[in-house]
């Protein structure tokens, strides 16, 4: 079983330029499917930096509310109800 240190070592790293610009490795751009023009959300989760395609994220909130009430059918119930 290889160590924590090895582990890292192999791992892509990365450096920030005077810029504040980080250039993502290859390796992960390609297994992300990633390509010039995605758009990224950033975000800080504890000490970590998170990096999310908005793709995904509304994929993610997407698959939050999959399967619950209609919001637009709530919508017009309650329009329907509404006495003019």
């Amino acid at each position: 079983m290889e160590t924590l240190q090895e582990a890292s070592a192999k791992a892509p790293t990365t450096t920030v330029n005077s810029e504040g610009q980080v250039v993502i490795p290859e390796e992960i751009r390609i297994r992300l499917g990633m390509t010039p023009g995605t758009v990224l959300m950033v975000r800080v989760e504890g000490g970590r930096i998170v990096l999310q395609s908005a793709e995904g994220l509304l994929a993610e909130l997407r698959g939050m509310f999959a399967g619950g009430p209609s919001l637009e059918d709530e919508l017009y119930k309650d329009r329907r109800a509404e006495k003019w």
